[in-house]
């Protein structure tokens, strides 16, 4: 199974010079824990909802301060077309239930978001739930 066939195909983002306000805004409106944050044609990092927890909340930043100054900036992505079982292996290596979905090597654009609750709706097997299982294991 591909990545484009689980990811949640929603290529919105927010510019690099929103809030943190706006980007909580639109992960209220999008239903959503992770927003993009973009410049021009490239992604510049991500906010977790943990992001707005930990990183805003917890140290005092004011909800007009730029999202910028909470966002990771290493931003890990998979591709539409890899295979699931590999963006699982992926996400556990690098500790994390969320990537970007880019669509190619290419042209490297945004075209959705894949995340582990995406990938256990549509689990196939007992070596995918094993998977996604060990995927988890690192949070409390």
């Amino acid at each position: 199974m591909q990545v484009r066939e689980v990811m949640t195909k929603r290529p919105d983002y927010c510019p690099a010079d929103a809030t943190i306000r706006q980007v909580a805004e639109r992960m209220r409106k999008d239903n959503s824990g992770f927003e993009p944050l973009v410049e021009g044609d490239r992604i510049v990092g991500t906010v977790t909802d943990r992001d707005l927890t930990v990183r805003a909340l917890a140290e005092g930043k004011s909800p007009d301060d730029k999202a910028s100054s909470i966002a990771t900036s290493d931003v890990l992505y998979a591709f539409e077309d890899q295979d699931v079982k590999d963006v699982l292996r992926n996400m556990q290596e690098q500790h994390v239930q969320r990537l970007v979905v880019l669509n190619n090597q290419n042209d490297k654009s945004l075209v959705g978001v894949v995340t582990l609750s995406d990938i256990a709706d549509r689990c196939e097997d007992d070596q995918m739930a094993r998977e996604i299982a060990n995927c988890s294991k690192h949070y409390h």
